[in-house]
């Protein structure tokens, strides 16, 4: 008898590790493993957490994930990836979610230089990453062709591409300038870029280069700080003297704060619309000392703007939930949605399968309806961008709260403004200045 337990308590030994690679276990049921990846340290990992967390509640609330029958809870690993500051611990981390903490799928990633490395490391091992944070265009541009054998495993579910940042920048840009000149009698408007020294931002700032004077404005300089500035009064100083209208920014780092408290600071008299991701955040108000009246940047969500029928449900859960507003980085909640109904559309967690599936994917999500560019297409496997899919919005600091004032009659028809929009405000020390 004593032999036959020990044969027995042996055998157990030797399976165990196997039920939990395969996803059984915790707390005594099946779970399927995400990883959730960020710089967790900063806000934007923070809301890859809270968005990840918000959706695995509903969905293990709701009895979890349906595979083949069986149902599956969700269980999430938080993971660090410290990309902001290195991206070589962005590759190490994602190496030790996957082949040490069995992460079966991936969802996050914010900075592109450490999101490349964290592709390779999940390409690698055959692991399916949902992008929810960096918009280079090239990403989904390693799938193309011969490549896709290798990075099919590699989604991007927000933001759109960077080139589609750039239509949506332009477009704030153009109803901006056209306010300011109907208003202020300005005859041919004057604007500054101002782009953080990053991989995402290098592309962007050609493309403004090229097509701002399309618009029949004036581009009088471009300025890079870093992304951790903490003082950029010289750059200020110079787009001051520039004679700029309107500063066109192309921010996500820590700068965005000392660069809109100090435009509100020296009262320099231009507009600031664009990318500050910094703006996106309910401490921004607080963080500039109120200086940050009127920044203006694209953004995801705004209170009381539906841009689908699960908009502001989520919003409402987010805000109760977690105290915050979401950022874009939140979007590891639609992420988590559309992995889901993939795997139960595959029946199964193999990574292939599930790629498959992915790719026929049709989803509302919270921003928009999402469905992936086709692996034929010169970009595979990122969002869909445009009206009927994911637009984005534009919000404006104002008697601080975060405005929606974008899209204004946008859209092929010129018919797309979602509900609770207000129009742009030119800020009132430009007003002041030019109606002396």
């Amino acid at each position: 008898m004593g032999k036959k337990l020990i044969c027995l308590l042996f055998a157990c030994l030797l399976i165990a590790p196997l039920i939990v690679t395969n996803g059984c276990g915790g707390g005594g049921g099946n779970t399927i493993k995400i990883g959730v990846i960020g710089p967790m340290k900063y806000l934007e990992g923070e809301h890859h957490w809270l968005g990840a967390t918000l959706a695995r509640d509903e969905i293990n609330d709701a009895g979890g994930i349906t595979v083949a029958g069986v149902k599956y809870k969700i269980k999430l690993i938080k993971t660090d990836s410290n990309e902001v500051n290195s991206p070589t611990d962005a590759a190490t981390a994602m190496n030790r979610l996957i082949t040490v903490d069995k992460a079966q799928f991936v969802v996050g990633g914010f900075r592109t230089e450490g999101v490349i490395p964290m592709i390779e490391e999940a390409m690698d091992n055959k692991t399916i990453f949902l992008g929810c944070g960096a918009a280079t265009q090239s990403l989904c541009q390693k799938a193309v062709g011969d490549g896709y054998a290798r990075y099919k495993y590699w989604f991007r579910v927000t933001p759109f591409s960077s080139d589609k940042l750039v239509a949506n920048s332009l477009a704030v840009l153009s109803n901006a300038a056209t306010i300011m000149a109907t208003e202020l009698g300005i005859p041919k408007i004057k604007v500054a870029i101002l782009a953080e020294q990053a991989t995402w931002a290098d592309a962007m700032v050609a493309a403004y280069q090229a097509y701002v004077p399309k618009y029949g404005l004036e581009v009088v300089g471009t300025w890079r700080p870093s992304g951790t500035a903490t003082d950029v009064t010289a750059e200020l100083t110079a787009i001051q003297n520039s004679g700029a209208h309107i500063v066109l920014t192309i921010l996500s780092g820590a700068v965005g704060i000392p660069y809109s408290r100090q435009l509100g600071e020296l009262e320099i008299p231009v507009a600031s619309v664009g990318i500050n991701v910094e703006s996106q955040k309910d401490t921004f108000w607080e963080d500039t000392k109120e200086f940050g009246e009127y920044e203006t940047t694209l953004n995801t969500y705004a209170k009381g703007v539906a841009l689908s029928p699960k908009t502001t449900a989520f919003f409402d859960s987010f805000v109760k939930e977690k105290g915050q507003t979401p950022t874009y980085c939140a979007g590891t909640y639609d992420a988590i949605y559309v992995l889901k109904e993939a795997i139960e559309r595959a029946g199964t967690v193999d990574s292939d399968a599930v790629v498959t599936a992915l790719e026929q994917t049709d989803y509302v999500g919270t921003g928009g309806r999402i469905v992936f560019t086709s692996k034929d297409s010169t970009q595979p496997h990122d969002v869909t961008y445009g009206p009927g899919y994911v637009t984005g919005i534009a919000t404006q600091w104002i008697n601080g709260e975060m405005k929606c004032v974008w899209p204004w009659n946008w859209g092929p028809n010129k018919d797309i403004t979602y509900g609770g929009t207000i129009e742009w405000q030119i800020p009132q020390r430009v007003l002041d200045f030019y109606k002396k």
